[in-house]
């Protein structure tokens, strides 16, 4: 290098980094930091680890623990009268009433029994006095329900004449209906009223048709 007069001068060092020292105060925070991030990500996972595991006992507990309603089945109908176009004066009806619950009793206040053609009553009668039905059981309903509604000539009675005589098919339905609660071990739950709406078609002879026998009853709650 020259500088302006000709003359040769030295060049200027180039300065160097400097190095950072650490202090052990700053060293020691981060570990600090470090160690407490870690310690937190530990601790979260683990928690919902324990959620998951609660979460998925719970849903298993609450599959083979809940309660599935009773199942009824109609078995046999005969409608008194109708065969010979006289006065309907009696029901004839045999079902079942099964709890499917492998751990789950259930039980049942008094179970009353009706019979309507065309969502309009013609009979009904007390079934069964108050009873206990534990799990896996099954328990006949089998009764006489009396008809006082359809003496010959009257509306109804044309009505299901007709529908006899032209369609030679006559639809009624048999409803149950009862107050029960649900108990598993010690536990009881809060009463439901249930309803067991058994629909039935009968030849003209009055007496229940093929595509009714062991039919499935739908069963609510209110």
């Amino acid at each position: 290098m020259y500088s302006p007069g000709g003359l040769p001068t030295r060049s200027s060092p180039v300065p160097r980094p400097m190095k950072r020292h650490h202090s052990v105060r700053q060293i020691a925070h981060r570990v600090h930091d470090s160690f407490t991030s870690r310690l937190c990500k530990l601790i979260c996972a683990i928690f919902l680890t324990l959620v998951l595991a609660v979460g998925l006992i719970s849903f298993i507990l609450w599959l083979s623990l809940r309660p599935h309603r009773p199942r009824f089945h109609i078995h046999g109908f005969g409608v008194v009268g109708l065969g010979q176009g006289t006065d309907i004066t009696q029901i004839q009806f045999n079902a079942t009433a099964r709890n499917a619950n492998h751990n789950i009793g259930v039980y049942y206040d008094s179970m009353d029994g009706s019979v309507f053609y065309k969502d309009q009553s013609i009979g009904l009668k007390p079934l069964l006095f108050p009873f206990y039905q534990g799990p896996k059981n099954t328990t006949d309903v089998e009764d006489t329900i009396t008809v006082t509604t359809l003496k010959e000539n009257s509306q109804r009675w044309t009505e299901i004449m007709n529908e006899r005589n032209m369609a030679r098919v006559v639809v009624f339905r048999l409803e149950i209906v009862s107050i029960i609660r649900f108990q598993i071990s010690k536990w009881h739950s809060r009463p439901h009223r249930m309803h067991a709406n058994c629909e039935v078609s009968v030849g003209p002879d009055g007496v229940i048709l093929p595509i009714s026998i062991d039919k499935r009853c739908p069963v609510y709650f209110t």
